[in-house]
């Protein structure tokens, strides 16, 4: 077996904005084996100032995978432990090598275009009138649950958004989340909260920096309004310490990104442990482009969870590549009846 690398930079469509600051540029890296005559691809989708191996010896440890790829999965997912992003790109090429399609690592009514998977509109951070625009059209294009991203500009304007969205749309018409990426302070967190359970909100995302376990935990018991942790889970290796975590701080909800927290295998570790405390989670994207997203719905489709997932990021790239995913009403779809084009 051989084994190769490649950077690849996605450029956004348009300037996307977080509570960190704007995206304009992803890069990620690929992961090529070749066995025989097939290839297998996997995506090591790193995100530069948040994932825990934004290392400068990134790439050099991208390289030490590939020359000591005949070690096999199972040894090399180990040895990446601190490198979460290229075991999940390790993970995603193995299980495409073996596939008899490079791209269909699942196969399900998913990929036979039989299935769908219910998705959250995401609202990225800007102005008030770019915010509102984006509601809009996610609204027209049939989404029945939006995420917003808040903490960036002032709370009471984004009172305002969610509160015109509510004046229109009951939580029975449309299920609203918010995404704080850790932009509120401690001291005031708890009051955000209240002000914001008064929309009748399904959930926040990590309201305050990961990290504070004792802050975190307090709010999670106090919070008139649901919690979900993200960048918590972030950095957290060891079954052990993800069980101390959620024993510490018994969030309503966490979110996985496969990219962040060892692919497949770290993400279901995290699932079984909160299927057995109770604590309901849900999947998504990392910015990834369309062949780590490809994969991850595919898994995620698998899993059988209910809940609207955070899978709809392929479009936001002007040079992403040509997949079979499609997002339409409010789902993504996979589309049999389009064509893969993956050039690096």
């Amino acid at each position: 077996m051989k084994a190769n690398y490649h950077k690849y930079i996605l450029n956004f469509k348009q300037a996307s904005g977080t509570s960190r600051g704007i995206l304009k540029t992803k890069e990620t890296w690929f992961i090529v084996l070749n066995l025989n005559g097939k290839q297998g691809v996997g995506e090591c989708g790193i995100l530069r100032g948040l994932s825990i191996d934004d290392l400068p010896e990134y790439e050099s440890k991208l390289r030490w995978t590939c020359e000591h790829i005949h070690l096999g999965l199972e040894i090399l997912y180990r040895e990446l432990i601190s490198f979460p992003s290229i075991q999940f790109g390790l993970e995603m090429a193995f299980k495409s090598l073996i596939s008899n399609s490079p791209f269909e690592l699942f196969p399900s009514k998913f990929t036979q275009s039989e299935d769908v998977i219910p998705i959250n509109g995401l609202i990225w951070m800007g102005s008030e009138s770019f915010m509102r625009q984006q509601i809009k059209e996610k609204l027209e294009s049939g989404f029945t649950c939006i995420k917003l991203k808040i903490g960036a500009i002032d709370f009471q304007t984004e009172l305002n958004l969610i509160k015109s969205i509510r004046s229109e749309f009951s939580s029975d018409d449309i299920e609203l989340r918010v995404d704080a990426n850790g932009a509120f302070n401690p001291d005031d967190a708890l009051e955000k909260l209240k002000r914001l359970s008064e929309f009748d909100l399904h959930s926040i995302e990590q309201p305050i920096q990961a990290g504070q376990y004792e802050t975190m935990a307090a709010l999670c018991e106090q919070t008139p309004l649901p919690i979900a942790l993200d960048e918590e889970l972030i950095g957290v290796f060891t079954v052990t310490n993800k069980e101390k975590l959620l024993q510490t701080i018994k969030p309503q909800f966490i979110i996985l990104k496969p990219s962040f927290i060892g692919g497949f295998s770290g993400s279901q570790q995290w699932i079984d442990l909160a299927d057995s405390k109770g604590i309901d989670w849900w999947i998504t994207s990392a910015l990834e482009s369309n062949v780590g997203l490809n994969a991850i719905a595919q898994w995620t489709y698998g899993l059988g969870s209910k809940l609207p997932q955070g899978l709809g990021t392929g479009s936001l790239f002007s040079n992403n590549f040509d997949s079979q995913l499609i997002v339409k009403n409010g789902t993504l779809r996979h589309d049999n009846n389009l064509s893969w084009n993956f050039n690096i």
